[in-house]
């Protein structure tokens, strides 16, 4: 594992431009989340652990169910009297041994908690719906770290095509100089600054093969594949929304951080009425049956048989305070969590505000940037034909061309720059997600382990009954609705 994946990374280095031969095979943006949501480790550790978590809900609903147990004992005893002892008159000495044994099984059936194991089934619940939100929020963060990958290295695969364009035009520039250095039309400076101009030029270039290599490379640990001839991205326009307020509202009912802070104060709610229901009674039916007899020589047939049967009222009278303890801890975590959803909320808007003008940043910019390269294009050309004619320098057309690089790298830059704050609007939003940007893609539902265990190995039909009593008094969690998010264009 560890070599092919030393491998990929050394793809990744030489397929930058360093010589070795890239790969012919074309991939999308579409393809490329299909590939990490379906594969990538992240996201199946956190689908993993969020199937742990759905056995919280089975763990807690034991709770109403029978238990049987098994006992075998066997016992061994000696007595020694010193001085020995009267059998019949007669002073005996020596031990006394005896032994026996029993074997017996105890069946329990819990008919009322006082809500305990109501609440613990509730708080399960809500845990695992937090744990649903959690998952969407990996799911989330995994998906804006393929996008950012795909988009950088599309940034820098054009970057590098520009530093290179920039070498062969300052190369021609050179040779250029040193031709009409020999017919006298320029000086030695004029030479000089063209090959101080290529010589930058060239290690910007190496710094744009290293730059595209560190690309390739976080690429690859995201998706699971070296990318290949990328195409463009799509428009993320049908996504998001027309302004501001609706991200808001959006967000609102969507966001993971918010449905999840909420699911987790309705997790501490419901361990509250498990401290609370710690001071209600409990009853329970309990049935033994028991054999004892003399275990050597064994002889079953002369064993005793018990049965028993009994029901069980338990009443917490005094427990030293630990139960008054208990309950306003759990208030002030309840507290805590009720405070928890406001701070996600802060935080989600001020996400989402930051995000937002990012987006709206980026798009002045590629409009600015658009006109800085078709202003700077038309300005190098005019200038390298008024070198010809006398009427500039050398260092006239150097600077122009260097103008142009820069303008075009920025151009590359804000698109990229663009396409990443409406990635972050949509995570903040709580749309970005992979069926939302791949239609074609096969969601993970979570729900679908969980409905799997509802009936598992242990399930008793009247466990039903026995839940409805127990849970009169208990508050049940809430499953919020989410808004139905559009999806991007195929």
């Amino acid at each position: 594992m560890f070599n092919s994946r030393r491998g990929a990374l050394l793809a990744a280095v030489c397929v930058a431009g360093l010589g070795c031969a890239a790969p012919a095979f074309a991939e999308t943006l579409a393809e490329a989340i299909a590939l990490a949501y379906d594969s990538n480790p992240t996201l199946q550790a956190q689908r993993a652990s969020q199937r742990a978590l759905d056995e919280s809900y089975v763990q807690a609903r034991t709770g109403y169910r029978p238990t049987l147990s098994a006992s075998v004992q066997g016992n061994y005893e000696e007595n020694r009297t010193p001085g020995g002892r009267l059998v019949n008159g007669v002073r005996v000495f020596g031990p006394i041994e005896g032994n026996s044994g029993s074997a017996g099984f105890t069946l329990s059936q819990p008919l009322y908690t006082g809500g305990r194991t109501a609440a613990a089934v509730s708080a399960a619940e809500a845990d695992i719906l937090t744990g649903r939100e959690n998952l969407r929020r990996v799911e989330s963060q995994v998906l804006a770290n393929v996008i950012t990958a795909y988009v950088d290295t599309r940034r820098d695969i054009e970057a590098l095509r520009i530093r290179q364009e920039n070498v062969r035009v300052l190369e021609r520039q050179l040779e250029e100089s040193k031709a009409r250095f020999d017919v006298g039309e320029i000086t030695r400076t004029d030479v000089a600054q063209s090959e101080a101009r290529l010589a930058a030029a060239q290690f910007q270039l190496s710094q744009a093969q290293s730059q595209l290599a560190i690309s390739r490379a976080n690429y690859a640990a995201v998706v699971g594949q070296n990318p290949g001839d990328l195409a463009p991205e799509p428009s993320l326009g049908a996504l998001l929304p027309t302004d501001v307020a609706q991200a808001f509202d959006a967000a609102e009912t969507s966001s993971p951080q918010i449905r999840g802070a909420e699911y987790a104060q309705q997790a501490s709610r419901a361990r509250l009425a498990g401290a609370r229901a710690e001071r209600m009674p409990s009853l329970a039916l309990r049935g033994t049956v028991g054999w004892n007899g003399q275990a050597d020589p064994l002889e079953t047939e002369d064993y005793a048989r018990n049965i028993q049967g009994s029901a069980v009222l338990t009443v917490p009278l005094f427990t030293g305070g630990l139960t008054n303890s208990r309950v306003r801890a759990q208030i002030e975590r309840n507290n805590a969590d009720r405070i928890g959803v406001e701070t996600a909320r802060r935080t989600v808007l001020q996400g989402l505000t930051q995000s937002w003008s990012q987006l709206i940043a980026a798009r002045a910019n590629i409009g600015s940037s658009d006109e800085q390269v078709r202003a700077a294009r038309i300005a190098a050309e005019g200038t390298r034909q008024e070198q010809q004619v006398g009427l500039r320098t050398t260092l006239d057309v150097l600077n122009a061309e260097q103008e142009l690089r820069a303008a075009e790298l920025a151009q590359v830059s804000a698109r990229r720059d663009e396409y990443v704050a409406a990635t972050n609007v949509l995570a903040q939003m709580g749309r970005l997600e992979a069926p939302n940007l791949t239609p074609a893609v096969t969601r993970y539902d979570p729900k679908t382990n969980f409905s799997k265990l509802r009936f598992t190995w242990g399930w008793v039909p009247w466990e039903e009954p026995i839940a409805i009593v127990d849970g009169v008094l208990t508050p049940k969690p809430a499953e919020k609705p989410m808004e139905a998010a559009p999806t991007a264009p195929k």
